[in-house]
């Protein structure tokens, strides 16, 4: 049985700026009624080797224009997460903290937005932020582990070692990414 959306539900898939790192980008559907498109699909995830059923838990977080949450990561088995934003637009930021990857301590930034509906896939092993570029970013994640404080790793958004260009002045931060560690630290900690 063919799809009445035909060419609209496949996702093309493109490799990212890290090893690892993919983008799904969907052909959303416009009509007279507004937009249709797929936000996920299992069989193109695993087609490009993931496992759909990893993912345990979804997040959203909403934020304000100018507003930053960076720069987290996890240290142990790390986190693999699936990102889009669902209303708006982000700057999102990946920074390599894989001891042994040929791009260790490099930074990668792409836009994600409610226009391409772009899906972010982090692979585990790097440190992940983004600022909100609209007056509302919703963004949604799709998480493969459960939360565990103790392997938080955190890495301020203004480290002066990774010179994070963020598009617009930061209007808001949380206490948690001002008392943020340096990269310094974090790739000590890393690498040790």
């Amino acid at each position: 049985m063919s799809s009445p959306f035909g060419e609209y539900e496949r996702m093309r898939v493109e490799q990212g700026a890290f090893e690892g790192v993919l983008l799904f980008v969907p052909t959303p559907h416009y009509d007279h009624r507004g937009m249709f498109t797929r936000t996920f699909d299992a069989a193109v995830a695993a087609e490009h080797g993931l496992d759909p059923a990893a993912f345990v838990q979804d997040s959203q977080s909403r934020s304000r224009l100018g507003t930053v949450r960076a720069l987290h990561g996890r240290s142990g088995r790390g986190e693999a997460k699936l990102v889009r934003c669902a209303r708006g637009a982000i700057h999102d930021v990946l920074v390599d903290a894989r001891p042994g990857s040929p791009t260790f301590g490099r930074m990668a930034a792409v836009r994600l937005d409610d226009e391409t509906f772009t899906h972010l896939y982090v692979p585990p092993g790097l440190l992940h932020g983004y600022q909100a570029l609209t007056d509302q970013a919703d963004v949604c994640y799709r998480i493969d582990r459960e939360h565990d404080p103790s392997e938080d790793i955190a890495v301020r958004y203004d480290d002066p070692d990774l010179a994070i260009d963020w598009p617009l002045p930061v209007t808001a931060i949380s206490e948690r990414d001002l008392s943020a560690g340096s990269w310094k630290d974090a790739r000590q900690r890393l690498l040790d």
